[in-house]
C-alpha cells in the first residue's frame, strides 16, 4: 500500500514537473482561455476539488463531455443531429469564455491574480 503511494506521489511529481508550456502566453504575457487547465487537472487528480475549480472552472464539465463523447461513440447515445454534444459543447464554451473573462477582469482591473 505505501510503495504503491510513493509510486503514484512520484507520478504526480514528474507530471507536475512537465506541464506543457501555453505558447500564447509566451508569446504575448496573456493568459489564453486554456491557461490553468493543467494545473487543474492535476489539482483533480490529487483530489482537491476547489482548488481545480479555481485554477479552471471549466476543467469537470469538459472532462465529461469528453467522456460523454467516447460514451456516445460506443453506445450511440445521442441521436443523429447530436443535439446533446452541441448543447453541452455550447454550455462548455459559455463556461470557458465566461471565465475568461473573469480572469482578464481581475488581471486588468486589479492588477495581478485574485486566484
Amino acid at each position: 500500500m505505501i510503495h504503491a503511494s510513493c509510486n503514484q506521489l512520484g507520478f504526480i511529481r514528474w507530471l507536475q514537473g512537465h506541464l506543457l508550456p501555453c505558447p500564447f502566453k509566451y508569446l504575448t504575457g496573456i493568459d489564453c482561455p486554456g491557461c490553468g487547465f493543467q494545473r487543474s487537472v492535476m489539482a483533480l487528480i490529487q483530489g482537491d476539488l476547489q482548488k481545480s475549480f479555481l485554477l479552471y472552472p471549466a476543467t469537470i464539465p469538459l472532462i465529461l463531455f469528453f467522456l460523454y463523447g467516447i460514451a456516445d461513440r460506443l453506445f450511440k447515445l445521442d441521436n443523429e443531429k447530436h443535439i446533446i454534444k452541441k448543447t453541452v459543447f455550447l454550455i462548455n464554451g459559455n463556461i470557458v469564455l465566461i471565465s475568461y473573462c473573469v480572469k482578464m477582469w481581475h488581471v486588468y482591473h486589479y492588477g495581478s491574480y485574485a486566484y
